[in-house]
């Protein structure tokens, strides 16, 4: 339609011109008409006085040259008319194509236009020096045994990889039994490919090169942030951000660090709040941000936007420019300045009004990676970041004190406070929580390592009791400790696995501070389950039920599972040299970021970045 606008005006322009030369009122403005023409197109003598000495040249032959002028006025006007009628059937036969062609002609240009706008994206960055890395070698046990247990791990990732390639490449996840593609409203209603991103790293470190090249020529030829979609910011971050910039510092490759920045740009619209706390989703094409409808009072949640921190700092470490750190840094000034009922952080802010929302405390869903990135970020400073131990630390203890308890059979638990009350819950995702003590032991106030340590044990032997008391050795999504019910899921909702990572993230964790052998084999009993109950021919389903002995799949291959869960088993039977803590820092999807010397390096506004 543009062009049709266009093709007429230029052919109405050019019929007004033309028409005006005819129609003018008398012979003196048509001379006066000829004579600004021929100004314009060819030489102008005055004839009206003979010769005439102009500059030292005389003009001759006075009459040839009226003659010869008639002629060139002539050749003109036709030339004018020619151009005239030739530029009306181009016109008449860009009408006479069909809406497709008219519409393929349109996608042409809008395509030309797009490939400039990535080659302008793809410009290289600054060039930024590399942390040392150390700690990116195979990790190979010598133990046969151990080694026979890793390798088979390894063949657990290369089924749910190949399916994936073979039945939903491109697609955000795989449904292993119908065979096809598969994506949640996290990540909008584009294929992003987040199997591809979250996994790559996994590849990397398993050795599967060929595997991870496949998923970069993906990345570099058709991972686009342009689309009109809605998606999670939290879950892009982890995920997609994290991700890229692990893919990035394991493999040295170009094309991730450049992929991320781009899509951190597509975020940064989210933190456009009267607070400058982010909204959960954010349309990457219009920059629009919103809430999820089901969060208390049109609140942001704890988990999601405090779960930023690691990689927004790493964004500014690489790219020299501090938005991203700025950002992260402004939601924990406000957060230190606001009162915190008993202590403790409540699951709910509102980014218009920068107050709590409905006073729900949990170290699982909806609040544990705030936990989890606050003492991360002290760890990815290389320990300077005081102020993020302190409110770690501060956090840690209000959770022991108002929401850690001891069954009646001696399990140690961590409930969720609602209103005032405890309720003896706990969620898989919890589980979590047993390496983060176990990680943030070494440097705790009043010396109390051994304490977490300690603590970070009875969590992974309270979890572990959740899988070890199911019919499939699998854990439940939720479990109680209640009426005489511990550590096992009541309601039906509450009995799904669904290939979640967080109890064998423990294990590993529980497994690097203290060599204690059970919690390989713990992790092992768990390999036996996954590859006996949720394998299927087409990649790895999660089960509805792990209290039935014939349960039903619920069809999703989840991308945490290649990101985390698998990831996470291949490090509890690798070396501690492989990644080892002291350079690593993971991310709350298992993507490991190096350990930031930034001693040369200012990020303006902490100490504890210069």
């Amino acid at each position: 339609s543009e062009k049709f606008i266009l093709l007429l005006i230029l052919s109405a322009f050019i019929t007004l011109c033309f028409g005006a030369f005819f129609f003018l009122p008398d012979s003196s403005k048509h001379k006066r008409f000829d004579l600004g023409l021929e100004d314009v197109l060819i030489p102008h003598v005055d004839t009206s006085k003979g010769d005439k000495d102009l500059g030292g040249f005389l003009i001759h032959g006075q009459g040839h040259d009226e003659h010869r002028h008639r002629e060139e006025e002539e050749r003109l006007r036709n030339k004018i008319r020619a151009d005239h009628e030739k530029a009306l059937e181009e016109a008449k036969e860009k009408l006479k194509k069909s809406r497709d062609e008219i519409q393929a002609e349109i996608q042409t240009e809008k395509n030309k236009v797009v490939q400039e706008l990535k080659k302008k994206d793809s410009k290289p960055l600054p060039p930024v020096p590399l942390p040392n890395l150390i700690g990116i070698n195979s990790g190979e046990p010598a133990d046969p045994d151990i080694r026979e247990k890793r390798n088979k791990i390894k063949e657990m990732m290369k089924h749910a990889w190949d399916n994936y390639r073979q039945y939903g490449w491109g697609h955000n996840e795989l449904k292993p039994i119908a065979r096809k593609g598969h994506s949640t409203n996290i990540f909008g209603n584009s294929q992003m490919g987040a199997t591809i991103v979250d996994a790559l790293d996994t590849l990397y470190i398993m050795g599967l090169h060929d595997e991870f090249r496949e998923g970069q020529e993906w990345i570099d030829k058709n991972l686009d942030f342009s689309v009109n979609s809605e998606v999670s910011v939290f879950e892009v971050n982890i995920r997609f951000i994290g991700g890229l910039l692990a893919a990035y510092y394991l493999s040295g490759q170009e094309v991730f660090k450049i992929k991320a920045v781009q899509l951190a740009g597509k975020l940064l619209p989210a933190f456009n709040t009267p607070t400058g706390i982010p909204w959960a989703m954010v349309n990457l094409k219009s920059g629009v941000g919103r809430n999820w409808g089901w969060a208390s009072a049109g609140s942001s949640i704890l988990a999601e936007f405090g779960t930023l921190h690691m990689e927004f700092v790493h964004l500014s470490y690489l790219t020299g420019d501090p938005v991203y750190y700025n950002k992260v840094m402004h939601i924990r000034k406000l957060l230190q300045k606001m009162d915190r009922p008993n202590g403790l952080y409540p699951n709910y802010l509102n980014p218009r009004t920068g107050r709590w929302g409905q006073h729900h405390t949990s170290v699982g869903g909806l609040g544990d990676s705030f936990y989890e990135y606050l003492l991360k970020a002290w760890l990815m400073s290389d320990k300077m970041d005081t102020e993020a131990r302190k409110m770690y630390d501060d956090a840690i203890e209000a959770i022991e004190k108002h929401l850690i308890r001891k069954s009646n059979g001696g399990l140690t638990f961590i409930g969720e406070w609602k209103n005032g009350h405890l309720e003896r819950k706990m969620g898989h995702l919890t589980c979590f929580a047993g390496g983060m003590f176990a990680l943030g032991a070494d440097g705790s106030r009043d010396d109390k390592a051994g304490h977490y340590l300690q603590l970070g044990a009875e969590i992974a032997h309270t979890c572990h009791e959740s899988y070890d008391r199911t019919t499939l050795k699998l854990g439940p999504e939720a479990f109680k400790f209640d009426g005489g019910v511990e550590a096992v899921a009541v309601r039906q909702n509450e009995k799904y696995y669904i290939l979640r990572p967080e109890v064998i993230e423990t294990y590993w964790y529980m497994w690097r501070f203290t060599h204690d052998p059970k919690y390989r084999q713990w992790g092992w009993e768990a390999t036996q389950a996954i590859d006996k109950y949720c394998r299927v021919s087409g990649g790895f389903s999660g089960v509805k039920d792990v209290y039935s002995s014939s349960p039903t799949y619920d069809d999703v291959q989840q991308s945490f599972f290649l990101a985390e869960t698998l990831k996470y088993l291949y490090l509890l039977f690798s070396n501690d040299d492989l990644l080892p803590l002291d350079n690593w820092v993971f991310n709350t999807e298992a993507h490991p970021l190096p350990v930031l010397h930034l001693a040369n390096t200012t990020l303006s506004g902490n100490p504890a970045y210069r």
